[in-house]
Formats: structure tokens, sequence, C-alpha cells
């Protein structure tokens, strides 16, 4: 007869399980952190194929660095600290391979401040992923990590000038494509009221 015993470890006893590569160990971070770090990922990725690649690219790399990890540190903010660095890998691959089109963007201004509230995550998600890859990088390590444009300019590798242009043409072509979407979503409410 097997029996599942429930066993309280602590931190340092599971790390070093994961150094050294107990299946349940590595299983349990991954499966801890995945649902948490897939829309990290994603915030800076081009579709969802590319943030399970850019996921599992992280993880790897966490199983790798273990041993680096600084015990009584915040295991979750280490972990996301590598998928964001993996999702920055991500750009600038993504960066080389092509060369996105920068768009002169006409000024709109969105009168509909609740424009966001009726749409849904797969449509603000779909709006973010709308971005070129430099215009998505510069808007997420901003707006949603918090980084400052110098430490953005050091991360990319780009001038500090060009991380706030960058997020200027961001917020501009995301307004630009909430507009848009919001008069699509208008018009869907609209019809169905009738």
């Amino acid at each position: 007869m097997n029996r599942v015993l429930d066993i309280q470890y602590s931190e340092s006893d599971f790390i070093k399980a994961c150094i050294d590569k107990e299946a349940w160990a590595l299983q349990k971070l991954y499966e801890d952190y995945y649902p948490s770090m897939y829309p990290v990922c994603l915030r800076y990725a081009n579709c969802e194929a590319d943030a399970l690649d850019i996921l599992h690219d992280g993880f790897i790399k966490i199983f790798k660095n273990l041993d680096k990890y600084q015990i009584n540190t915040s295991l979750g903010a280490w972990i996301k600290r590598i998928m964001v660095n993996t999702s920055i890998d991500y750009y600038r691959r993504e960066t080389r391979r092509r060369t996105a089109d920068i768009d002169e963007i006409i000024g709109v201004a969105d009168k509909e401040a609740d424009v966001i509230s009726k749409m849904s995550t797969e449509e603000l998600l779909d709006s973010l992923q709308s971005l070129t890859p430099a215009y998505r990088a510069v808007f997420n390590l901003y707006i949603v990590e918090g980084y400052s444009h110098k430490e953005i300019a050091e991360l990319l590798g780009i001038s500090e000038s060009t991380s706030r242009s960058n997020l200027v043409k961001a917020r501009n072509k995301l307004r630009y494509f909430l507009f848009h979407k919001f008069k699509y979503v208008k018009e869907r409410y609209t019809l169905k009221k009738k």
C-alpha cells in the first residue's frame, strides 16, 4: 500500500533538493510558480506559444542557477527577476531577427475612461501584444515592473531618450488601439440592446 505523507520541509532543504535535481522538488517549484510567471512572460511575448517558450527557458535558467539563490530572500522575487530577464533576452533576439516598423502615431484622445473596464483580460493582452517588441518591452519594464528609464536603457542596450520615446509611442499606440477597440465594444453593446 502506497501512502503519501505531507512532509514539511525548510526552504533550505527544499532548495537543496532542487539543486540535487530531485524530481519531486523541481516539479513542485514549477507547479507553484507556473501560474504566476506565465502572465509575466505573456506581457513580453508576441503570442501564447512565445510566452510558453519564454516561461520554459526561464525555468531552465532557474533550475540551472538555484545554487546562486540566497536562502531567506524572496524566492518568488528571484524567480520573477529571472523571468523578466529571460523575457528581455527574448526581446533582444526578436529585434535582431526583424526590424520593427516605427509608425508615426496620430494623437488620439480617449474620451471614454471606462474602455478598459469593458474589455476582457484577453482583449487587454491582445492590445499589449499589438505593440512592437521594442515598445512592449519598454512599456512592461516601466509601467508594470517599475524600472526607471536609466535601468531600461542599460537592460535593453538603448539610450534613456529612446526608452522615453518608446514609452510615449507605446502609450499612444495603445490609446489608438483601445480607442478603436472601444468603438467596436460600444457598437457591440449598442447592437445587443436593440
